[in-house]
């Protein structure tokens, strides 16, 4: 190099610790010395130039230490990750900087759905979080090249980042830059044709039986691409059959086996459904931290691709604009409103806001409910699992130079009259203006067969909306995830409750084929209540009828709502698993996914469809409102207006819709503290070590409460200047 590539910064650990300058140069040979093998004739034409006095000397000079973060291979998306390290080690070295190798854990969602390790999975994005921040601070890295997979890494590495960030500017040190590549997305598996013609064997004979309900369910799953969150469905379908007859229990794992084996590609990848790694995609991109030439790839990117990556990367350097913190609260509008365009997974509410938190602004829900009503966000995204337009389908029109992924989104939004921040800077080292001044393949109309994302909205609504209640401060709803007749179906109805303390509790009943006489069998709801729904729900003519005929004839015309509650999931009782096995399960069942709707202090996976209410708050175990609700409460619906409230049942059974009064929980403090006692004991079921405590709620990021200190101290001292440094001399 003629010119020596260095960061500016007064602080520069490396020219005065000696042990460093001995311990680290064989970890940069040994990575380049590998690259150079594993890769062969793909990077022959580059010197080798990595001597131990070359790295040594880098070291002196304070050259860029840049970490290269992946994550662990016991993950699908992290199979492939060697190559796309080795390419980034081998360009960073060539550009001047000095390459690092480290991995993080990365729990992944599928793998732990329906288990104890759902309680681990939102925690894990905080312990992400804290190792990054770690073991840059223990090796003095200046930045970071990161390998972007799914579930919770994306955003803990952001929040890690963007937290590092923070603080080292308040000590006077350079800031932090970083670049993201994510993971290439994986192909949707294929049922095998021999088992294909086997299921619809199954299906027919079920008609003959006289289930045409499972027969028309089973189909319903057969229609889906194969993924790992399509076999619960399947899973879901055959317990009934096995229930009622139709088949064995020996078939139902024999066909689990063939689905399961069939279902994700070798070459690894973030799932082809819009779940919480394409919705992360998506954000980090949103965020301007993703950059374009791998943002939607069907195979790991190549090293021309990643070169130019680190490009423009290195050129970020010394231009504290372009740090993590900078750009994340720079393109947070633009994130929410992405984020609401593709209706990606609900999980974002909380990452979204936990990326903010970790950059120093006190954030919450509550701020990106504001930015969404400034102005509305039509629905851009024509995602279908059934109809070939999934996430990989849109990486190849991406691969094919048809679209530019979240460009053109962008691009899209913009020309609908979305207000967008497209002075915002980005990880190319340009803002998005001048990166849309380029016209070549951006529009979305130059997609002809199945595009994904639209010029012309399906709905003037989209994205996750924030719900509030007379026994609840707030909720989310994935309104995108609601088709407008699934919408039109509970909107404005009212609902029984049906309540169960925990997960366990309700996948064990919400797969018994005989649920709905379950519930009449108990009297769900007193004669009284029953007929007034039947009429306040729209039923036609009078509720005649015994209770018995009444009740079945309300559930055949889908009169009778159920809401089903399940408490106890929130973040400090259970760490805050998702609900999308229960979720799963009543959309595996026809004629539950009509007449229920499913409300928890727990998440929801990215992929969940259908009307799924979450991350209530306060949770059950902080004493909140549905820590009180009991089978048989009546609440009502209503979507639209953005509220659920809980009725009076004396008022009700006059005909007249209204909300319970204050004193509602008077008589059930006794069934509250039970219930609470019940949760403490089995919070001993996660560890210690893991849980959730001393977090902010589900509305606020569930972060560190120091971290929200933090950030609320960092808004007082920086104020309206936003000089960290400032901060620093009033402290």
């Amino acid at each position: 190099m003629s010119e020596q590539l260095r960061i500016d910064s007064p602080v520069n650990p490396y020219q005065w610790n000696v042990q460093g300058k001995a311990n680290e140069p064989i970890t940069v040979a040994g990575l380049l010395d590998k690259a150079r093998q594993i890769l062969g004739a793909e990077v022959a034409h580059l010197p080798v130039t990595w001597t131990l006095d070359e790295i040594f000397s880098r070291l002196e000079h304070n050259a860029p230490r840049i970490a290269i973060i992946g994550g662990s291979w016991d993950h699908p998306a992290h199979v492939m990750d060697l190559w796309t390290v080795l390419r980034a080690a081998m360009s960073l070295w060539q550009h001047g900087a000095v390459p690092f190798y480290c991995a993080t854990p990365v729990l992944c969602d599928g793998t732990a759905q329906n288990t104890m390790g759902m309680s681990y999975s939102l925690q894990s994005r905080n312990a992400i979080a804290q190792m990054v921040v770690n073991h840059l601070e223990a090796q003095s890295y200046h930045g970071a090249f990161v390998v972007q997979s799914c579930d919770k890494q994306p955003l803990a590495v952001v929040c890690a980042l963007a937290h590092l960030d923070v603080l080292r500017r308040l000590r006077g040190e350079a800031p932090v830059w970083a670049t993201f590549a994510p993971v290439h997305v994986l192909r949707g598996g294929t049922i095998p044709e021999k088992l294909r013609t086997e299921l619809e064997q199954v299906a027919q004979r079920a008609e003959q039986m006289g289930h045409e309900d499972i027969a028309m369910d089973l189909r319903d799953a057969m229609s889906y691409i194969l993924q790992c969150s399509s076999n619960t469905a399947f899973q879901g379908v055959f317990v009934r059959a096995v229930a009622k007859g139709v088949i064995t229990h020996e078939q139902h794992k024999r066909y689990e086996q063939v689905l399961a084996v069939n279902t994700c590609d070798p070459k690894g990848g973030i799932c082809a459904f819009h779940g919480t790694g394409n919705s992360s995609r998506d954000m980090t991109a949103g965020l301007g931290l993703a950059h374009p030439e791998v943002e939607l790839l069907t195979v790991p990117p190549t090293y021309e691709q990643v070169d130019k990556v680190v490009r423009d990367y290195i050129g970020l350097l010394n231009k504290p604009e372009f740090s993590v913190s900078e750009l994340v609260k720079k393109n947070i509008r633009n994130a929410i409103r992405f984020h609401s365009a593709a209706g990606g997974s609900t999980n974002l509410m909380m990452h979204l806001v936990a990326a903010m938190v970790y950059a120093g602004v006190p954030y919450s829900v509550y701020d990106i409910e504001r930015t969404l009503q400034e102005h509305p966000v039509p629905d851009l995204f024509d995602y279908s699992l059934t109809q070939g337009r999934d996430i990989f389908q849109l990486a190849l029109q991406c691969s094919a130079g048809y679209s530019r992924g979240m460009e053109t989104l962008m691009h899209e939004l913009v020309r609908n009259g979305v207000p967008m921040d497209l002075d915002a800077p980005t990880v190319t080292g340009t803002t998005w203006r001048e990166r849309l001044a380029d016209k070549k393949g951006l529009a979305a109309d130059n997609v002809k067969d199945n595009p994904i994302i639209l010029s012309n909205p399906r709905r003037p609504f989209s994205g996750v909306d924030v719900l509030r209640s007379n026994f609840f401060e707030s909720a989310v709803v994935k309104i995108s995830g609601m088709p407008t007749e699934q919408l039109d179906e509970f909107d404005e109805k009212l609902a029984v409750v049906v309540y169960y303390e925990n997960e366990e509790e309700a996948n064990h009943n919400l797969l018994d084929v005989n649920l709905t006489d379950r519930w009449r069998e108990a009297r769900l709801v007193d004669d009284a209540v029953l007929r007034q729904i039947y009429r306040l729900n729209g039923g036609p003519g009078e509720p005649d009828g015994d209770y018995d005929a009444l009740f079945d004839r309300m559930i055949a015309e889908r009169l009778l709502k159920v809401a089903v509650i399940v408490g106890g999931q929130g973040p400090e009782a259970f760490g805050m698993p998702e609900m999308f096995t229960p979720m799963q399960h009543i959309n595996a069942n026809r004629q539950l996914q009509k007449l229920t709707v499913l409300l928890s202090d727990g998440r929801y996976s990215g992929v969940t469809y259908g009307a799924a209410i979450g991350h209530v708050t306060p949770e059950a175990l902080h004493g909140g409102g549905i820590l009180y609700l009991r089978d048989g409460d009546v609440v009502q619906l209503g979507f639209r207006r953005k509220r659920i409230d809980l009725l009076d049942p004396a008022a009700l059974r006059t005909g007249r819709v209204a909300p319970a009064g204050d004193g509602w929980r008077a008589d059930r403090e006794d069934l509250a503290a039970a219930r609470k006692r019940r949760l403490v004991h089995r919070q001993h079921q996660v560890a210690a070590s893991n849980r959730l405590s001393h977090c902010t709620d589900a509305a606020h990021g569930v972060v560190p409460q120091a971290v929200w200190d933090e950030a609320v101290w960092y808004a007082e001292q920086v104020g309206e200047a936003g000089q960290p440094e400032a901060a620093v001399s009033k402290a």
